[in-house]
Order: C-alpha cells, then sequence, then structure tokens
C-alpha cells in the first residue's frame, strides 16, 4: 500500500515540462518511467516520509525493487541518503546501487553517516570502484570526491581514481569532475597527473575542460592547463 500511495503522490507533484527536460538530459532511463517532480518536492517528500512514517516507508518501499519509475528512485536515494546511522545507511546504498542505472540517481546518493565518518567507507569505495556496474564506479568517485578532497585528502585517494579504467561516459565524466574539482581544491598535489599524462585521453581532456570553465581556478592556471590539452596522456 505505502508505494501505491507514494507513487499517486508523485503524480500529484507532476511537472510535465520539468519531465520533457529530464527525458533529454537523463537518456538511459525509459522516457515513460519519468513523471517529472521537481527535486526541492522530492526532497520536502522525502523528509516527511523519514519522519512519519519511517518503518513503514523501510518495509513496504525500500526493499519493493526495482522501481519502474526515476522519480521512486530519486525518491528512493533521497531517503536513504537521511538516514544517520553509519551501518543502516551502508546497508541501504549496499541494497540501493545495483538498482542506479543512471547519473541523476547515482549523483542524488549522499549519505548523511557517511559525512560524519567517512574513513570507515574507505574498503567499500575499493570495492565499489573494482564493480563492473557503471554507476557504482561512479559512485565510488563521488564519495572520493565529495569527502576526501579537502582536510582528509591523500594522494592515494587521487592514485584510486586515475587507476580507473572505463570505456562508460559517466564513469570517465564522473572522473574527470574528481580532479577538476581536486585541481580547485589541491592543485600542486593534482597538476602533476595532467602533467605526467597519468590519465586516460578521455579523463584528461574532460579535467582540463571542466577546469578550464571552473570558476575556482584562477585565470593563469587555467592558461596553463590549456597548453596541456595535447600533452602527455595515457592510451
Amino acid at each position: 500500500m505505502i508505494k501505491t500511495e507514494i507513487i499517486e503522490k508523485l503524480y500529484r507533484m507532476q511537472d510535465e515540462g520539468y519531465a520533457k527536460m529530464q527525458r533529454k538530459i537523463i537518456p538511459t532511463v525509459p522516457a515513460d518511467s519519468i513523471i517529472g517532480v521537481r527535486l526541492p518536492e522530492l526532497r520536502a517528500f522525502a523528509k516527511e516520509l523519514y519522519k512519519t512514517g519511517r518503518a513503514e516507508v523501510r518495509k513496504g518501499f525500500l526493499t519493493d525493487l526495482p522501481h519502474r519509475y526515476l522519480d521512486e528512485n530519486m525518491l528512493h536515494a533521497i531517503f536513504i541518503s537521511l538516514e544517520k546511522d553509519f551501518d543502516v545507511s551502508l546497508g541501504d546504498i549496499e541494497a540501493f546501487l545495483p538498482y542506479t542505472d543512471n547519473w541523476a540517481v547515482c549523483d542524488t546518493l549522499l549519505p548523511a553517516a557517511f559525512a560524519r565518518s567517512p574513513e570507515r567507507i574507505l574498503p567499500n569505495i575499493e570495492n565499489w570502484l573494482a564493480s563492473e556496474r557503471t554507476y557504482t564506479v561512479r559512485f565510488a568517485v563521488s564519495m572520493l570526491m565529495r569527502l576526501f578532497l579537502d582536510e582528509r585528502f591523500k594522494t592515494e585517494y587521487a592514485d584510486m581514481v586515475a587507476a580507473v579504467r572505463s570505456d562508460e561516459y559517466y564513469v570517465n565524466m564522473m572522473s574527470a569532475w574528481y580532479f577538476a574539482t581536486a585541481l580547485a581544491k589541491q592543485y600542486d598535489a593534482i597538476i602533476p597527473y595532467v602533467e605526467q599524462g597519468r590519465l586516460t585521453e578521455q579523463v584528461h581532456s574532460r579535467t582540463i575542460q571542466k577546469a578550464v570553465e571552473s570558476y575556482r581556478i584562477s585565470p593563469e592556471r587555467k592558461e596553463y592547463l590549456k597548453t596541456l590539452r595535447t600533452g602527455g596522456r595515457k592510451r
């Protein structure tokens, strides 16, 4: 019953114009799986469910996988990201990652519990990076970008991302996003990865593109990065 009620509520929040836009930017999911609920409304709905019907949602929605609609998956991702208990959160993520099949849902996964104890997920990140599932790998790189590029940064984490070899567009784009963000936050430690051709050709070129477009990197550094566009790159 809870799943039916959730879907009915999602349809009540439907925005057809937004659905059309989503169908263009998330081409890897069936067009008829997109209801078209805007993210702020999904977030508000997830918080409401978390506060008033947490146990019921866990029993009747989280375990009923796979979901039919993108909006269900987005709601699922937001809901489990609210969980504060680390072990429960990790279990939620491990159960949901096999059903994460697009960049929008993947990038919505921001577990609050992980932010409180980042080091505890490092063994899991290593396992996720070795996965054959595109969005499991993308999620692992996103966690290294979001949780380990400031005071917890170590070059060994950048090495983990640089070692990823994939033909998947959505993996390579996340790796490039990681390195472009890393250039903004840890320039001296990261620039050798670009200078020495330690990234794949796709990640190398997209890293520079994203970095040049970033407002967090100085004009001088952007000009230097442009000179590295055709520099040594691993094939």
